[in-house]
């Protein structure tokens, strides 16, 4: 497994810089650019402008620019803020946690919620039960993650006043852990939502294929318990498929924070490629992205490993063509 795990990440490298690329010329080629703020501001003079932009190395070639920042980042250094005037990694680092404190949770929410209620509508496939979550599922599908967040802050904050409507902390106040579980309710409520109805339809379709397979009919006639056979034979083989959705939502997780934390005033990752974006802060731009990048990438190995482990049939030490 360690083999493969160096070959994945050896094979991830080409794409990485491939996307960094594009990226970083789709950036650049969006109107204006990071020092034009300055430019419409009548005290700045031509001079300064011009100081500023070979500061920056933006007179250099695109090419260059690339080169330049690409080495920096292979050090660890994403380079120095545009606008703040401070180095992209503490800014990055800072919000980090908060992002991470929405996502983890939202994520092992999403996970503890769709895992058995998909499992209750296989086994209770077409009853009662089984038609109503299918119906809150597709209703969650269908739903847009931002106008879920909208219409969830307008009843439980401003209609009802259980809830704060933004933030993680009320102002001026000390820290509280029951005051920052109710600034946390409505956007990890959001961001759980849609991923647990889109997770408890792979889970009820897996498991419908799979409870009916003749092992499981063969362990059942042999007198082992229900739920033995269920969990453990059962689950385990219908998790197999979807365990790379799992890997492939950490990155969404993290992109969905990014709408989410500006309608909740959530000052995270999310906020911070916003503001950025709207003020063309470059470095900050390509950070973010390329962080993005690193998780997809990242999710899809962890998938992979995941899936050979619940799998013993799959030899990861032999190639891909020769599996089977």
């Amino acid at each position: 497994m360690a083999l493969y795990l160096v070959k994945r990440v050896l094979n991830a490298i080409p794409i990485l810089i491939g996307i960094t690329i594009i990226s970083f010329a789709i950036i650049h080629l969006a109107p204006g650019g990071p020092l034009s703020q300055f430019t419409e501001d009548p005290t700045i003079k031509a001079v300064d402008i011009e100081n500023m932009t070979k500061a920056y190395g933006l007179d250099k070639p695109l090419y260059r620019q690339y080169l330049d920042w690409g080495g920096g980042m292979l050090r660890g250094d994403f380079g120095t803020s545009f606008l703040k005037s401070e180095p992209v990694s503490k800014l990055v680092l800072e919000r980090i946690p908060t992002t991470l404190l929405l996502t983890v949770s939202s994520f092992v929410l999403s996970i503890l919620i769709a895992v058995p209620l998909g499992i209750l509508c296989a086994i209770r496939a077409n009853s009662r039960l089984d038609q109503i979550i299918s119906g809150f599922t597709f209703a969650g599908i269908a739903v847009p993650g931002f106008w879920l967040a909208l219409l969830l802050m307008m009843f439980f904050s401003v209609k009802m006043g259980w809830l704060p409507s933004g933030g993680l902390k009320t102002i001026n106040a000390d820290f509280s852990l029951m005051d920052r579980i109710r600034h946390l309710i409505l956007p990890v409520a959001a961001m759980t939502m849609g991923e647990v109805a889109l997770w408890i339809r792979h889970i009820r379709s897996s498991m419908l294929e799979v409870i009916h397979q003749d092992y499981i009919r063969t362990a059942h006639a042999k007198g082992l318990p229900y739920l033995l056979v269920l969990f453990r034979h059962g689950l385990r083989n219908a998790l197999i498929p979807v365990t790379t959705l799992f890997g492939l939502t950490l990155a969404g997780f993290f992109t969905g924070s990014l709408i989410l934390e500006n309608i909740f005033s959530i000052p995270g990752m999310g906020r911070l490629f916003i503001e950025s974006a709207f003020q063309r802060d470059y470095p900050v731009l390509f950070a973010i992205t390329t962080m993005a990048s690193i998780l997809t990438v990242a999710g899809s190995i962890v998938a992979d490993l995941l899936i050979a482990l619940l799998d013993p049939r799959i030899n990861l030490s032999r190639p891909q063509e020769a599996r089977g």
